[in-house]
């Protein structure tokens, strides 16, 4: 476990950093909490605030890659229907009317 005086002051410090991550690197700077307390939760820290960059990274490749998906399936209806000669509008977004008919 930690000393008190060294949990005690810098509890609240801690707290900020668990909700802004990127402040882990306070106690690896700051003298009053460069010490075992301090450090165990900037690691914690450091590695919510890593997690997050992946997660985001993650996040816009696979909702682009679903994008991507649903656009080249639009692509293929819309050939589909104009060698049928058809006037089938695409899903989503076949009832928005950019040029006027």
């Amino acid at each position: 476990m930690f000393d008190a005086e060294q949990v005690n002051k810098g509890k609240a410090i801690m707290i900020i950093m668990y909700i802004i991550p990127i402040l882990f690197f306070i106690p690896l700077v700051a003298q009053e909490y460069n010490n075992p307390y301090g450090k165990f939760h900037a690691n914690n820290c450091l590695l919510i605030f890593i997690l997050g960059i992946i997660a985001s990274i993650l996040t816009v490749i696979i909702i682009g890659f679903v994008i991507y998906i649903f656009y080249v399936v639009l692509v293929i209806m819309g050939i589909i229907s104009a060698l049928n000669g058809t006037d089938t509008p695409l899903p989503l977004i076949g009832k928005i009317n950019l040029i006027n008919k």
